[in-house]
Protein backbone atom coordinates (compact mmCIF):
# COMPACT_ATOMS: atom_id res chain seq x y z
CA UNK A 1 0.00 0.00 0.00
CA UNK A 2 2.71 2.68 1.11
CA UNK A 3 4.79 1.74 -2.20
CA UNK A 4 1.41 2.37 -4.14
CA UNK A 5 1.85 5.91 -2.57
CA UNK A 6 5.13 6.45 -3.40
CA UNK A 7 4.23 5.95 -7.17
CA UNK A 8 1.51 8.14 -7.00
CA UNK A 9 3.62 10.94 -5.24
CA UNK A 10 6.15 10.63 -7.93
CA UNK A 11 4.03 10.60 -10.76
CA UNK A 12 2.63 14.18 -9.02
CA UNK A 13 6.29 15.56 -8.73
CA UNK A 14 7.32 14.16 -12.68
CA UNK A 15 4.22 15.95 -13.84
CA UNK A 16 4.89 19.23 -11.29
CA UNK A 17 8.72 19.18 -12.95
CA UNK A 18 6.99 18.43 -16.88
CA UNK A 19 4.16 21.34 -15.64
CA UNK A 20 7.08 24.11 -14.67
CA UNK A 21 9.27 22.94 -18.01
CA UNK A 22 6.49 24.22 -19.79
CA UNK A 23 5.72 27.25 -18.01
CA UNK A 24 9.45 28.04 -18.25
CA UNK A 25 9.70 28.33 -21.92
CA UNK A 26 6.35 30.39 -22.37
CA UNK A 27 8.23 33.37 -24.82
CA UNK A 28 8.45 36.38 -23.35
CA UNK A 29 4.69 38.92 -24.41
CA UNK A 30 3.02 35.40 -24.76
CA UNK A 31 0.63 33.04 -22.97
CA UNK A 32 -0.74 29.85 -22.82
CA UNK A 33 -3.80 28.78 -21.21
CA UNK A 34 -3.68 26.34 -18.32
CA UNK A 35 -5.53 23.71 -20.66
CA UNK A 36 -2.33 23.96 -23.10
CA UNK A 37 -0.45 23.63 -20.33
CA UNK A 38 -1.25 20.82 -19.27
CA UNK A 39 -1.83 19.05 -22.37
CA UNK A 40 2.10 19.86 -23.41
CA UNK A 41 2.81 18.23 -19.97
CA UNK A 42 1.39 15.09 -20.56
CA UNK A 43 -2.05 15.33 -18.48
CA UNK A 44 -4.39 17.21 -21.23
CA UNK A 45 -7.53 17.06 -18.99
CA UNK A 46 -5.47 18.23 -15.64
CA UNK A 47 -6.06 22.44 -16.66
CA UNK A 48 -7.20 22.75 -13.13
CA UNK A 49 -4.18 21.59 -11.45
CA UNK A 50 -1.88 23.47 -13.26
CA UNK A 51 -2.68 26.45 -10.84
CA UNK A 52 -1.68 24.01 -7.89
CA UNK A 53 1.63 22.51 -9.77
CA UNK A 54 2.65 26.18 -10.16
CA UNK A 55 2.28 26.75 -6.20
CA UNK A 56 3.98 24.02 -5.21
CA UNK A 57 7.26 25.32 -7.42
CA UNK A 58 10.73 25.74 -5.27
CA UNK A 59 11.15 29.18 -3.70
CA UNK A 60 14.15 30.59 -5.91
CA UNK A 61 12.36 28.89 -9.21
CA UNK A 62 11.32 32.27 -11.30
CA UNK A 63 8.91 30.80 -13.45
CA UNK A 64 6.85 33.15 -15.61
CA UNK A 65 3.53 32.32 -13.60
CA UNK A 66 1.91 35.39 -15.03
CA UNK A 67 1.70 34.30 -18.96
CA UNK A 68 -0.46 31.05 -17.74
CA UNK A 69 -4.31 32.35 -18.45
CA UNK A 70 -7.66 30.78 -18.91
CA UNK A 71 -9.26 29.33 -21.52
CA UNK A 72 -11.44 32.79 -21.90
CA UNK A 73 -8.35 35.19 -22.18
CA UNK A 74 -8.54 36.12 -19.31
CA UNK A 75 -6.85 36.19 -15.97
CA UNK A 76 -8.25 33.70 -13.26
CA UNK A 77 -7.92 35.92 -9.88
CA UNK A 78 -10.52 38.15 -9.04
CA UNK A 79 -10.50 41.57 -10.79
CA UNK A 80 -10.12 43.74 -7.32
CA UNK A 81 -7.27 41.15 -6.29
CA UNK A 82 -3.80 42.31 -6.22
CA UNK A 83 -2.92 39.04 -8.01
CA UNK A 84 -5.11 40.34 -10.34
CA UNK A 85 -3.40 43.27 -11.32
CA UNK A 86 -0.05 42.07 -10.74
CA UNK A 87 -0.23 39.41 -13.36
CA UNK A 88 -2.09 41.90 -15.89
CA UNK A 89 0.66 44.57 -15.11
CA UNK A 90 3.26 42.07 -16.03
CA UNK A 91 1.84 40.86 -19.09
CA UNK A 92 1.87 44.51 -19.87
CA UNK A 93 5.05 45.26 -19.55
CA UNK A 94 5.71 42.01 -21.57
CA UNK A 95 3.62 43.41 -24.28
CA UNK A 96 0.46 41.62 -24.31
CA UNK A 97 -2.27 43.87 -24.58
CA UNK A 98 -6.07 43.51 -22.82
CA UNK A 99 -9.35 44.43 -24.77
CA UNK A 100 -12.22 44.58 -22.48
CA UNK A 101 -10.19 42.56 -19.96
CA UNK A 102 -9.24 40.22 -22.56
CA UNK A 103 -5.89 38.61 -24.69
CA UNK A 104 -6.11 37.73 -27.86
CA UNK A 105 -5.14 33.92 -27.80
CA UNK A 106 -4.63 34.10 -31.62
CA UNK A 107 -2.17 36.78 -31.34
CA UNK A 108 -0.70 36.01 -28.11
CA UNK A 109 -1.41 32.56 -27.36
CA UNK A 110 -0.03 29.57 -28.26
CA UNK A 111 -0.14 30.28 -32.24
CA UNK A 112 0.97 33.39 -32.02
CA UNK A 113 4.19 32.33 -29.90
CA UNK A 114 4.78 29.62 -33.12
CA UNK A 115 4.22 32.52 -35.11
CA UNK A 116 6.80 34.78 -34.07
CA UNK A 117 9.11 32.20 -33.26
CA UNK A 118 8.65 31.00 -37.21
CA UNK A 119 8.25 34.50 -39.17
CA UNK A 120 9.77 37.08 -36.43
CA UNK A 121 7.47 40.26 -36.01
CA UNK A 122 7.66 41.23 -39.40
CA UNK A 123 5.00 37.65 -39.68
CA UNK A 124 2.56 39.79 -37.32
Amino acid sequence: MDSDKKVKNTDVANWHQSVWKVVSEIPSGHVLTYGEVARLSGMPRAARRVSQALRRAPRGMELPWHRVINAQGKISFPEDSSGWMQQKDKLEQEGVVFLNGTVDLDRFGYRGAVDRLLWGDEGL
